[in-house]
């Protein structure tokens, strides 16, 4: 999104000097605010400050035809040899275990639609934020309940019957009736149920020790409160930017967007590790910025965080540039170049020249591996300058 103008209580003469370089309009503008919280700045000052600006914006910038791919590449994959841990305790939470290091690195590359440890981090709204007992309601609202939490199941081989007898102090903390247990049961298992107090009673509809053991096994699959593929729950204590105390939720299993929708989550600040799903809920932008950050920590986590965030977004832009996720490798972005030899090069090279034997493709040389393959310069620093000698005229 293009800044705008906006306006500055500045001398004309200060505002012009700044207006004259080659900043672009976010920086001119942090540069006038500067300059506006400084009183009686002259326009030489201002002409001072605004040239450091310049002459370091300038540097910073990509020299014409930089082979700015092969510099990335090389950036992010030297330290990436160096990432050997598989897991780490997610955020200093010891129950949880997150897939780190080189693993996690291949998983956003290739961009897998599910992570090896799918995981949330869910903040809270203002009053659910600052109360455990409101936290809690959040809590059992994600977290899958299955019937083993909420109390003990038995079969009666007699009688042919499965009895479960429910904890009522659990159902209270849950927010479950044991009326809501039987009709779950009845809905999902399509049985009739017999319902007295905290103990359930069903049965197959023909006596059989088969159908009742399948019974048993059904009844453990049903989730009776909270979402299905949120197997846990984490509730932990952190402090906010402003220094005040927030509870805020991690989670094993992710289901992004069942869990913006529930009361109390703030869906603003709440984020998952699986780039997928950020696309499918909040677009494309979403998504590269997802995995700009995901990469920076996964190597911030191995204390390589001086790899510049430059290349990280070089490669989030190639993997979203045409509006959907695709992977850098044979199924995503190398096996769809145009260049026959390219392709060849990458992987599978018997299946792609013998492809392109039958179709008659004609590969037009024009980026760097398909030149290197052939002998030719390479479209790309020195490679890419024509010199000719011509007459002046005398």
């Amino acid at each position: 999104m293009t800044e705008v103008t906006a306006t500055f209580d500045l001398p004309d003469d200060v505002v012009a000097v700044v207006e004259g370089t080659q900043l672009p309009r976010r920086l001119k503008n942090r540069v006038l605010r500067t300059l506006e919280e400084r009183e009686d700045v002259t326009a030489v000052q201002a002409e001072e400050v605004a040239g450091v600006v310049e002459s370091r914006y300038v540097d910073t910038r990509v020299d014409p035809l930089e082979p700015v791919g092969t510099v990335s590449a090389q950036s992010i994959g030297e330290p990436g040899t160096q990432l050997t841990m598989n897991t780490f305790h997610y955020a200093g939470v010891a129950e949880i275990d997150v897939t780190q290091g080189l693993p996690r690195l291949i998983e956003l590359v290739d961009a897998r639609k599910t992570p090896d440890t799918p995981t949330m981090e869910v903040h809270l709204q203002e009053e659910y934020a600052t109360e455990r007992e409101k936290a809690h309601e959040v809590v059992w609202k994600i977290e899958a309940t299955k019937i083993l939490a909420l109390g003990d199941v038995s079969t009666n081989v007699a009688d042919m019957r499965v009895v479960i007898s429910l904890n009522q102090e659990t159902l209270d903390e849950r927010m479950i009736s044991p009326e809501t247990v039987a009709e779950t049961i009845e809905d999902h298992l399509g049985v009739s149920t017999v319902q007295q107090g905290t103990t359930v009673e069903f049965g197959p509809e023909e006596p059989s020790y088969r159908d009742l053991l399948q019974l048993v096994e059904e009844l453990r699959d049903i989730t009776f409160k909270g979402i299905e593929e949120v197997s846990r729950v984490v509730i932990r204590r952190e402090e906010r930017d402003d220094g005040e105390e927030e509870f805020v939720l991690y989670t094993e299993g992710s289901a992004f967007g069942d869990v913006l929708s529930i009361e109390g989550v703030d869906a603003s600040r709440t984020t998952c590790n699986n780039i997928h799903e950020i696309y499918r809920n909040l677009g494309v932008e979403a998504a590269r910025e997802t995995i700009i950050e995901e990469t920076n920590n996964t190597l911030a986590e191995q204390g390589l965080d001086d790899v510049n965030v430059r290349h990280l977004m070089l490669v989030a832009d190639i993997m979203t540039n045409r509006g959907e996720i695709e992977s850098i490798g044979r199924h995503g972005i190398s096996g769809s170049k145009k260049s026959v030899l390219a392709r060849a090069a990458f992987e599978v090279t018997v299946n792609h020249l013998l492809n392109a034997a039958i179709h008659g493709e004609v590969d037009p040389l024009s980026g760097v591996t398909e030149n290197v393959i052939v002998g030719k310069p390479i479209k790309l620093g020195t490679g890419d300058v024509d010199l000719r000698m011509g007459s002046t005229g005398r």
